[in-house]
């Protein structure tokens, strides 16, 4: 008898695992990882666009003055997009936003799903109000030019 108490020694109650749980740690214990996240467009589309107030907090004091947003499906141009921060930890997509929103076809009713990519670039899908996502193509290959006289926004295939 006393070799098989001794097999069971730490292995806890169903005797399974090496004396160590299996479960993961409970959510207060885990960093705050902001990666992806996704707004729904209520109001007008075209103005300044919150982003969640996890978002801006997950950036912890780094606030950026401005992001490159990436188009998923419309090749590797970023469009520069001005942030603001309004001294209550709410963050802002400002001036910029509405070039993107206009080439992206951003409406009322979109949900909009960006990614954080790292270096102050954001990947977005956007989605319409039937939850499809909106598809684009881009002419521009010149990705270069961050000028606004030549932007070749992404345009919707017909």
């Amino acid at each position: 008898m006393a070799s098989t108490s001794r097999t069971r020694t730490g292995r806890g109650r169903g005797g399974r695992g090496g004396g160590s749980s299996s479960l993961p740690p409970p959510p207060s214990t885990l960093p705050l990882i902001i990666e992806e996240f996704f707004i729904v467009v209520y109001e007008e589309p075209l103005v300044k666009k919150a982003l969640p107030k996890k978002f801006a907090d997950y950036l912890d004091g780094q606030e950026p003055a401005k992001v490159y947003l990436r188009a998923a499906d419309c090749g590797p141009r970023l469009w520069t997009v001005e942030v603001l921060f309004d001294g209550q930890g709410r963050m802002y997509l400002d001036k910029g936003w509405e070039n993107f929103a206009i080439a992206h076809g951003v409406d009322f009713g979109c949900f909009v799903h960006f990614k954080y990519e790292g270096d102050d670039v954001l990947t977005v899908k956007v989605f319409d109000g039937t939850m499809c996502g909106k598809y684009y193509y881009s002419d521009d290959e010149d990705t270069d030019d961050e000028s606004d006289d030549d932007v070749k926004p992404c345009i919707h295939p017909l």
